[in-house]
């Protein structure tokens, strides 16, 4: 795969991927910058921010944005994380321009029209709200909230509803002005494209953005810690974490093997052991979730009330067990495998090539060949895999119970158990 980069005066990045056998072309602006970046009093502003850059441009009201992507077929949209923010579109080959001006439109003259802010206010409110009606999706916050306590990496993406509606123009500004600078963004394109004709189109409407961002990113500390919520709802939902590695670290992909081992797919450990021997629950998991100075492993069940004095025992003496035995040629390369293939088909999509190159251009400044990335997961060893392990789940926990809960192991009885 070929990946183009140019780099405008400014800063800002500009990088390709041409397949001129397709019809079509996957494109974004991807902003290095989320609620971990927020200052608490405008916690949720990133999120908000994405949500009004749709309501009107210099260009285009809300209607006109919507009417000129699917007037040809388009498709846009845009997500915010917790150290990104991304406008995206597909289109058909011809009407590339048309997508990039748009979304260029999006960072460069955003009006945030008052009568606008008003209304989305309470669209954000009703997705604060259903997010909280969502079990398995707040308790992830909770989750987050306790492995970063007191810092912006821990607080909510959406924000506060309170805050949400304090918001107005002249805070939305100052917040794009600190954080939207050519050298935190990064613009991809992937599909039947010449490079030089889209770096002109982006040079065209971003070569005015500010070169530097004005802002220090807060440190990113995990803390670990309990927490424990009684809610009247079916299932409880059940966190563990512990501290992991960073987007940056040699061993990224150490950890997320031992995270497919555990728990990544159907025939994960935990997945054989807790559901299909035991059947104590429907859904079981591990993640790794890499930041750019921390991260955060996790193991998380939904399961009946009950079934939780059987269930965090099967856990404690798998995690247990991968500290103490080496994993066997066949698992370990089962899982390198599965990871292989997970990467090579990503590729296959337009739309998550975009994305793999524009963030590898934000977390390393360049771009990583296939090969490097294969040459780097069939590196790890039995050996890297114990001490990734123990590494790890040698870390303070994170303990996060949701629902009707009555007896289940405390925190300190938790520790003890995974000992």
């Amino acid at each position: 795969m070929q990946v183009n980069l140019s780099k405008l005066a400014n800063g800002l990045r500009i990088v390709t991927v041409e397949r001129p056998q397709t019809e079509t072309v996957s494109l974004g602006i991807w902003v290095n910058t989320g609620s971990a970046h927020e200052p608490e009093e405008v916690n949720g502003i990133s999120h908000f921010v994405e949500h009004m850059v749709f309501k009107g441009t210099a260009k285009r009201n809300a209607l006109q944005i919507s009417e000129d992507i699917e007037n040809v077929g388009g498709q846009t949209n845009a997500y915010t994380s917790r150290e990104w923010t991304v406008f995206y579109a597909k289109m058909l080959k011809n009407d590339v321009e048309l997508a990039i001006d748009v979304l260029a439109d999006f960072v460069m003259a955003p009006t945030f029209d008052e009568a606008e802010m008003t209304k989305e206010k309470e669209v954000v409110v009703q997705e604060i709200k259903q997010t909280f009606d969502d079990p398995s999706d707040i308790v992830h916050d909770y989750f987050q909230e306790t492995a970063y306590a007191k810092q912006a990496l821990g607080r909510s993406i959406l924000g506060p509803a309170e805050k949400v509606r304090s918001f107005n123009a002249e805070k939305l500004r100052a917040y794009m002005g600190r954080n939207y600078a050519a050298e935190n963004i990064v613009v991809s394109a992937v599909g039947n494209i010449k490079h030089e004709n889209f770096v002109k189109m982006v040079q065209e409407r971003m070569s005015s953005l500010q070169p530097k961002k004005h802002f220090v990113p807060e440190m990113q500390v995990y803390t670990g810690g309990c927490f424990a919520k009684k809610r009247d709802i079916e299932q409880a939902q059940v966190l563990l974490g512990f501290p992991s590695i960073d987007h940056h670290s040699k061993k990224y992909y150490h950890a997320s093997i031992l995270s497919t081992i555990l728990g990544g797919s159907m025939s994960s450990r935990l997945f054989q052991e807790i559901r299909e021997k035991r059947g104590l629950v429907y859904t079981v998991y591990s993640f790794t979730n890499a930041h750019s100075e921390t991260g955060l492993f996790g193991i998380y069940a939904g399961l009946d009330v009950e079934q939780i004095k059987n269930y965090l025992p099967v856990v404690a003496d798998e995690i247990k067990k991968i500290c103490n035995e080496p994993v066997s040629d066949k698992e370990l390369n089962r899982v390198k495998v599965q990871l292989k293939a997970s990467v090579l088909m990503a590729l296959e999509s337009s739309s998550s090539t975009a994305e793999v190159i524009a963030r590898q251009q934000l977390i390393h400044n360049r771009n990583l060949p296939i090969e490097e990335i294969v040459e780097r997961i069939d590196s790890v060893s039995k050996d890297d895999i114990l001490a990734m392990a123990q590494q790890i789940f040698g870390g303070k926990l994170t303990y996060t119970l949701l629902g009707n809960l009555c007896e289940y192991p405390n925190y300190d009885e938790m520790q003890k158990m995974l000992g």
